[in-house]
């Protein structure tokens, strides 16, 4: 059966930078209330919301975050489908522009499913993508009677994410049961993002992010592969169709040696890698990652600390960048 990606489509033209995600919240809200008139609605103060369908001593759960990272959209922005894929255009400016697919393929799933079945829960958090505010702040009961969490808001195709760091996030029992080789995914460890962000603050059942289909994220090259999302929307119905029971999960231990080490380590590891890459632009993230691992010792270094941290540290130092470069020009032309 072809997949109908127009809604996605429609996600991808609402522009929703961190801490401006009113307008796609306010779509999602309506959209919800028009086709699925039984769920019910919470926003809570911060602005994340929580959609509950059906009533059932048990929930399977996705959660996806609203924001994006790109700063702009062009008036005439378009998201534009050529065969297997969707990439964000302008027309006028005749530039390709970034999608916000990092993680509104997250919400398209989300909402696919929350029309296909009788009981669901969804959550959907603001501001991930500045340090997972939104899920901070969380309203913890809203998971009591999920039976796992599942979060589509990984890169590419084939990634399922297990542990961040030092946090454990699932059951051998759950992996067991969701049978995920036979959609093509691998196990594999991964950064932040909001289910690590909710392991922190108690979560107690198993959870796990999936690659969805969406390749070169933060950036205006960005692009959606259609199979790939089909495939993630696929897997995320197998799991809520065969895992019926509750799985639960908690590391404590894991938790307080994530925290151990932080204290005892290293206490900024993001300031550490900026002052790192302003001082040589074209450090790469082997380059880095063997520089720490010489200072503090192989047995003390997540990759996958180090690699959000460097990732977000370069996308900031290219930004000052781009600023002292606009002030250069202005003086220039005066």
């Amino acid at each position: 059966m072809t997949t109908d990606f127009s809604l996605l489509k429609k996600l991808f033209c609402i522009h929703s930078k961190s801490g401006r995600e009113g307008k796609i919240r306010k779509f999602i809200w309506n959209w919800i209330k028009q086709n699925v008139p039984g769920a019910k609605i919470v926003c809570d103060k911060p602005g994340n919301l929580y959609v509950t369908k059906g009533k059932s001593e048990t929930y399977p759960c996705i959660v996806a975050h609203m924001d994006q990272v790109q700063e702009r959209h062009s008036k005439d922005f378009i998201a534009y489908e050529a065969e297997d894929i969707i990439i964000g255009f302008s027309p006028k400016r005749k530039e390709q522009q970034g999608l916000g697919a990092d993680d509104k393929v997250g919400l398209w799933i989300g909402l696919m499913c929350l029309q296909k079945y009788d009981c669901l829960k969804l959550a959907f958090f603001v501001e991930e993508e500045v340090g997972c505010r939104g899920s901070d702040k969380a309203d913890m009961d809203f998971f009591n009677d999920c039976r796992f969490v599942i979060e589509p808001d990984r890169r590419e195709h084939e990634d399922l994410i297990t542990q961040i760091g030092w946090t454990s996030l699932c059951s051998d029992d759950f992996l067991k049961d969701i049978g995920y080789k036979k959609f093509g995914y691998k196990e594999t460890d991964g950064m932040m993002t909001d289910i690590e962000t909710l392991k922190d603050n108690g979560l107690a059942v198993s959870c796990i992010n999936l690659s969805c289909g969406y390749y070169k994220p933060h950036t205006d090259q960005e692009f959606v592969y259609k199979p790939a999302v089909s495939n993630c929307l696929a897997f995320v119905e197998h799991i809520i169709e065969t895992c019926i029971k509750v799985y639960p999960h908690v590391d404590d231990t894991a938790y307080l040696e994530r925290h151990n080490y932080y204290d005892t380590v290293y206490d900024d590891l993001y300031s550490e890698i900026y002052d790192l890459l302003t001082n040589n632009p074209s450090m790469s993230f082997g380059e880095v990652e063997a520089m720490f691992k010489d200072w503090y010792g192989s047995d003390k270094i997540n990759k996958g600390d180090l690699e959000n941290n460097y990732e977000l540290a370069r996308e900031d130092i290219l930004f000052w960048q781009e600023q002292e470069n606009k002030k250069t020009t202005k003086v220039l032309t005066k």
